[in-house]
């Protein structure tokens, strides 16, 4: 006898596949429950409705990446490691969740009415957010970054550099997301494009740097 956990989890992955597949308008009940092998009253048991568990998938995107992020930075010394630690966590978790991770990012950009008003992303988009610029107030603190640029624009920054390699997967597969991009994308940020700023300790650990 399938457990209440099994249950849930098996309507979510269903949900997934038909939502990543055929869109959230696209998607009947009946097209998940189908897929599930399950019944109505069995969803209903779990979710109140399609858009409940819709919000569901969106919820633990975020959540999860939230909590990755966390778990992450604090395995950093100086920033370039947290940054570095976040950002491969990130890769990775796309790697293992990339229709969530499309669902995600296709709610984000979703015309209005496309998706039903109930559902809320916005608030833990923000809180994610938040976490990062966290991080980057502690390094203008701390003299690593330059106070030229508010948090919000550093964060911006870094921000959008690590969406739009993430959102690259979905139209350019190649190269793969790896910890060295991920090094690539913190020396980018922290360098410039210019190669003036010589970076050669990464949280007490010494790197050979040439200019480019």
């Amino acid at each position: 006898m399938k457990t209440n956990a099994v249950t849930r989890d098996q309507v979510l992955r269903a949900a997934l596949a038909k939502f990543a597949e055929c869109g959230y308008a696209g998607t009947s009940v009946q097209d998940i429950v189908d897929a599930a092998a399950v019944t109505k009253p069995t969803l209903y048991y779990y979710f109140p409705n399609k858009a409940g568990l819709y919000q569901a998938l969106l919820d633990y995107a975020h959540d999860e990446r939230f909590r990755l992020m966390r778990e992450a930075a604090a395995r950093g010394e100086s920033l370039p490691d947290k940054l570095v630690e976040v950002i491969t966590a990130l890769f990775e978790f796309l790697k293992e969740h990339r229709e969530l991770i499309r669902l995600a990012f296709s709610t984000a950009f979703a015309a209005p009415g496309e998706i039903p008003a109930e559902i809320r992303y916005l608030d833990k988009c923000v809180r994610n957010f938040d976490f990062i610029q966290s991080l980057i107030r502690q390094g203008l603190a701390e003299g690593v970054l330059n106070r030229r640029f508010t948090s919000q624009e550093l964060t911006m920054s870094i921000y959008g550099l690590i969406n739009m390699y993430v959102m690259g997967q979905f139209f350019r597969p190649d190269p793969t997301l790896t910890r060295r991009t991920a090094e690539q994308i913190v020396k980018l940020f922290l360098e410039g494009a210019g190669g003036k700023r010589d970076l050669s300790k990464w949280g007490g650990r010494k790197a050979s740097a040439k200019a480019n």
